[in-house]
């Protein structure tokens, strides 16, 4: 009897490990293929718009993009963008026992050129966030940033000191914190559309100033839950029974699921889209017309953009979100004039559009013309009734 009952025992503890293995096995599949395409996305969009000379839809996912005569701000946006490159590309890679085991000299080198870019895009991002006149988001969602920044600063320097001192499993704890640390951007997009999925529209957060509990919330989360779970994990290899393997198990299954889910989101939604922008070679309109806004006038750009159209629709890129960025850009600098007219430009060249609407609204709510501001969101709303930000907007204004 006794003998049986041993025998079940370890049949169920040999399942367990094999269950928390075939886990983490599937969790780490998903993020190195996710950390790959994400890679994968930022150098298509930036590097290849780099190389035609096009920065200006740069402005579309950072917050003033390149200005000129920003050199200071400029080079950390370029060292951030490289630097997120590299982690993505080369973060994973560590973690592979058999590259570790096979190829020391290799895992070592990496290692070196992991550790020190992401020193350089955390510190870039603080530099973005603090000095660079950084609008998105509140202070809240500013300080979590920088709490991630600190903790990278930390775990890289305990992961190169243990590793100096040869005490690899040590070494490789802190790695493996750095790892999840350093990933925190990766994690905050594939959440964040993972709850845009659930719920079909913003929960928790205003879409125009990205400020809410929700961002607050994931703001820290973004790196101290996935920090938590593998903490959790630890505990469990120091202390294994079969119930906290196949409960750690369960748990890790069910969030790689939700992961898997958040990747197909953002990627349908922003990656794809990034990747099919990067190998687009035609010339960017918004681009064109900044420059000529910037030396002529917002009246000759107009004319510009029409004369162009008509004669070269093939030769510029006249999608609707090229005025749309060049529209926010001018209204980031006070511009309002500038960017109603471009907006209005927009709504001339997409008239069915619900969101062209809903940015010449928000042009003309901070001129201050709140008439034209309510009848622009109201026709955002008559074309899309699904559109949360122009209804909230509507109710801000007290819209009857």
């Amino acid at each position: 009897m006794a003998t049986a009952v041993l025998t079940n025992r370890l049949e169920l503890d040999s399942l367990a490990e094999s269950a928390l293995n075939a886990a983490v096995r599937f969790w780490f599949v998903v993020t190195v293929l996710g950390q790959l395409l994400f890679a994968f996305a930022v150098a298509s969009f930036y590097g290849l718009t780099a190389l035609r000379g096009d920065y200006h839809g740069w402005s579309k996912f950072i917050t003033h993009g390149l200005v000129h005569g920003d050199t200071m701000g400029n080079f950390a946006i370029v060292m951030h963008i490289t630097a997120a490159v590299a982690i993505m590309s080369s973060g994973a890679v560590q973690l592979v026992p058999g590259v570790r085991n096979r190829y020391p000299r290799f895992h070592r080198w990496n290692g070196r050129l992991y550790m020190l870019s992401a020193v350089l895009v955390s510190y870039a991002g603080v530099y973005m966030t603090w000095f660079r006149g950084t609008t998105v988001g509140d202070v809240w969602q500013h300080l979590g940033g920088t709490l991630n920044a600190v903790l990278i600063w930390l775990f890289a320097g305990l992961a190169l000191h243990y590793a100096l001192a040869r005490n690899f499993r040590t070494h490789r704890r802190w790695a493996l914190r750095l790892f999840l640390a350093v990933s925190a951007a990766w994690f905050f997009r594939i959440s964040f559309f993972l709850t845009m999925l659930i719920f079909k529209e913003p929960i928790g957060f205003d879409p125009t100033t990205f400020r809410g509990p929700l961002l607050t919330i994931m703001s820290f989360a973004q790196y101290l839950v996935p920090l938590a779970i593998l903490e959790l994990y630890f505990f469990v290899q120091d202390h294994p029974t079969a119930l906290r393997r196949m409960a750690t198990s369960a748990l890790l299954f069910v969030l790689t699921l939700g992961m898997c889910a958040g990747l197909f989101a953002v990627t349908m939604a922003i990656w794809i889209p990034d990747v099919k922008a990067g190998f687009d070679p035609r010339t960017s309109i918004a681009e064109t017309l900044s420059t000529t806004i910037a030396s002529r006038g917002i009246d000759p750009a107009v004319q510009q953009y029409r004369d162009l159209k008509s004669a070269n629709s093939a030769t510029y890129n006249f999608d609707e979100d090229q005025l749309n960025v060049l529209g926010y850009q001018l209204l980031r600098t006070k511009k309002c004039d500038q960017a109603i007219r471009v907006f209005q430009l927009n709504v001339e060249a997409y008239p069915q559009s619900s969101n062209v609407y809903d940015s010449l609204g928000e042009a003309f709510m901070n001129a201050g013309d709140k008439p034209q501001a309510i009848a622009n969101y109201r026709k955002s709303v008559e074309l899309n009734s699904k559109n949360r930000n122009a209804t909230i907007m509507l109710q801000k204004l007290g819209a009857p």
